[in-house]
């Protein structure tokens, strides 16, 4: 036995050959040193015992030790050079690995095609294409590792091209559903289809690989008639032509289609125990409004993986149970399921359905246990919790953490920044998103223009606008120039909005004219609003928000007789004005108010609260504009009417409810009147304290007897 000191704790080995035997010596670390024996054995438990080390060394040490190990090998099997180039493509050191491919001395077809393979896969293309040309021997699977890499990389003309090429008798079903799926992946499902009508023959993965291409390109009902015709040949569905099946029928309510792939799923095997499809089902009946049915699919699934659960706590969301879906997010923690991104992305978007700041804090927490806070998707979803719940700041803080950061990641803190009014803050992440050279879309349009009108920032809207509609790559919407319009508007500038709306390369929609329907209410145009609203009439004779704002436009104007003609016809046409309500949550529950509410467990103590506060309200010189109070009555009635509108009781209870010098988030479901946000200024300063009030339109932070909008929204 001999003892040699190395730095390798592993195992070793040497050759010599004895006629037509090889002797093998291996040297094992035993306490930092090797003891090296001497056996006879078979080359290929050698290979197969390289192999094994090898893999060690890539799953739990770095590839460069992986490397020193492979150098100790004398003479190295290719199919080991393939495991390491395989390695170095994956980590994207190619320079690397393409180094060491022209080191294998003897290269088989699997190198040639795991190096090509590696190219791709670091977005080499160039240099795919010439390895391929180079091979001295070329199987199908080089043909369709080259064209499924092709399609992936966007390259379609040049992956058909080599389709063709390929001899007619190599040309096998797997080449062909590569096709096919690069096809459906570059968005050209025609092409697919017509590719898959001439296929030869088909396997159960080329209808599944066509009803999945169909359904990722919103040809849901087309899927389903592809999933038909593959039942009705004869082809028996597996689990993954179920899912999609499944898929589609979700996306276009088709109940009673589901219902048959459902009953397709229970005759060819029993689907409780497939994970996948009991998941599908759980989405598909919970997309059509059966949550009972998806509970009953959900408890009789015999494998409740995360999938599973994560089905469940989004069908509640979607279909606004959201306290339900919470219960489920706490149950799978508590039986120790982990959540996956897409479990804390539904979990958050429940949070943000109740508005529930302290349970949006709970699943924070648990993100932080499973270091998830830095990603993309996650964190995404944390700055939108954040930003609805009223707490910007702590939103930008969760952006700041994100590490890579794409195009949605930049407009989900611009849109919830713009949210919030913080103009210049927008403004700042947008020059941030371009200098990372992220290419903005239509979304980060929109935010940015519903930001500069939040704040005032006519000029910058201009140029932005004119930016955009020179942009090639954003398509100017009618979305988009609604927004403008309301830029404009409430800037002052109708009669600029009005001829924006008239230019308009497409037909504006009632949208569009709302937007300046309601600055004309900001500005008491009468003239301009009746024609935006003579507009809406043409297109929606129904549409109660031009009737409200028409009628408090000539409230307003104390022209009564109009006001009255415009509810008459209300009446007649059976439009329903929508009532405005405020709310806050505490402690999980939802506390609703009405205009002059008296409904609540402590209407006296809010009552009483509210004449206090209009008390020291008088001493600071507040004066009631009569102009909110929207009804012909008496003076004395106005005030009395503005006093008890829906946010005043909703603050009111919020100041009693609370720890003082805590910040108060309240929510409105129409915009806030102009005489309470007045009167909210006064009672932030009074109080010392922060008030957040949400309306239809942006939030609004009062603190110190300002507000964050500058009086401008």
């Amino acid at each position: 036995m001999l003892l040699l000191k190395s730095i390798f704790h592993v195992t070793t080995f040497s050759c010599i050959a004895i006629g037509n035997l090889r002797l093998f010596s291996f040297t094992t670390a035993t306490n930092g040193f090797y003891s090296t024996s001497s056996i006879s054995t078979n080359p290929f438990t050698i290979i197969k015992s390289h192999r094994h080390i090898l893999f060690h060394y890539l799953k739990n040490r770095t590839l460069d030790q992986a490397r020193a190990f492979f150098d100790q090998i004398p003479s190295p099997h290719v199919s080991l050079y393939t495991i390491m180039l395989h390695a170095y493509a994956h980590n994207h050191r190619l320079r690397e690995a393409i180094d060491l491919f022209r080191q294998i001395p003897f290269k088989d077809v699997v190198s040639w095609n795991s190096m090509i393979k590696g190219c791709i896969y670091c977005g080499d293309i160039i240099t795919a294409r010439k390895l391929f040309d180079e091979m001295p021997h070329r199987t199908i699977v080089s043909w369709t590792t080259l064209v499924d890499g092709l399609l992936r990389l966007g390259v379609v003309e040049e992956a058909e091209a080599l389709f063709w090429a390929m001899d007619p008798v190599d040309r096998d079903v797997p080449a062909w559903n590569a096709m096919i799926h690069g096809y459906c992946g570059n968005g050209r499902v025609d092409d697919a289809l017509r590719l898959f009508r001439l296929m030869p023959s088909k396997d159960v993965i080329s209808w599944s690989c066509m009803i999945s291409g169909l359904d990722h390109n919103g040809e849901s009902e087309q899927a389903l008639v592809v999933f038909r015709d593959m039942v009705a040949s004869g082809v028996c569905p597996s689990s993954v032509g179920l899912v999609c099946g499944l898929s589609a029928a979700a996306k276009i309510l088709a109940f009673h289609v589901g219902i048959q792939i459902h009953c397709s799923a229970f005759k060819l095997g029993d689907w409780r125990f497939d994970e996948f499809v009991s998941a599908s089902l759980v989405t598909f009946y919970s997309c059509c409004k059966q949550m009972e049915a998806a509970c009953w699919v959900f408890g009789e699934a015999v494998c409740k993986n995360v999938v599973a659960w994560t089905a469940l706590l989004t069908g509640y969301g979607f279909n606004d149970k959201h306290l339900e879906a919470l219960e489920v997010f706490r149950e799978m923690i508590r039986i120790g399921v982990i959540p996956n991104e897409s479990s804390f992305t539904s979990a958050l978007n429940s949070c943000c359905g109740l508005e529930d700041l302290e349970r949006g804090k709970v699943v924070h927490a648990e993100v932080v246990k499973m270091g998830l806070e830095s990603g993309g998707y996650v964190g995404g979803s944390l700055v939108v919790m954040y930003s609805k719940c009223g707490y910007v700041s702590d939103a930008v803080s969760v952006f700041k953490g994100i590490n890579e950061k794409n195009v949605v990641s930049w407009n989900t803190v611009i849109v919830g920044c713009a949210q919030h009014g913080c103009g210049m803050w927008v403004l700042a992440f947008f020059n941030q998103m371009l200098r990372q050279r992220v290419d903005p879309d239509g979304i980060t349009l929109t935010g940015l223009l519903s930001a500069c009108s939040r704040s005032g920032m006519l000029q910058k809207a201009r140029c932005i606008f004119r930016y955009f509609g020179q942009e090639r790559s954003v398509t100017l919407t009618v979305e988009h120039y609604a927004s403008m319009v309301d830029v404009l508007g409430r800037s002052g500038e109708l009669e600029e909005a009005e001829a924006l709306v008239m230019s308009m390369p497409m037909k504006a929609n009632s949208m569009v004219w709302l937007a300046l329907l309601s600055a004309c209410r900001k500005h008491s145009n009468l003239a301009v609003a009746e024609r935006a609203a003579n507009r809406i009439f043409e297109m929606e004779p129904d549409c109660s928000a031009a009737y409200v704002l028409m009628s408090n436009l000539y409230a307003s104007s104390s022209r009564w007789a109009e006001v009255a003609l415009i509810r008459k016809k209300m009446k007649r046409n059976g439009v329903v004005k929508q009532p405005g309500s405020s709310w806050l949550t505490l402690k999980g529950q939802k506390h609703k108010f009405l205009s002059a509410d008296r409904s609540h467990p402590l209407t006296e103590k809010i009552y009483q609260k509210l004449e206090w506060l209009g008390t020291k309200l008088k001493e600071l010189g507040y004066v009631p504009d009569q102009q909110f109070a929207l009804h012909d009555v008496e003076t004395e009635q106005k005030e009395e009417m503005l006093s008890y509108h829906s946010e005043r009781l909703a603050v009111a209870f919020g100041l009693l409810s609370t720890v003082e010098g805590s910040t108060i988030t309240v929510m409105k479901n129409l915009r806030v009147c102009g005489d309470c946000h007045t009167a909210i200024k006064l009672m932030a300063n009074i109080v010392h304290r922060e008030i957040v009030v949400r309306d239809s339109s942006r939030f609004h932070h009062f603190k110190n007897g300002i507000c964050s909008c500058g009086d401008y929204w």
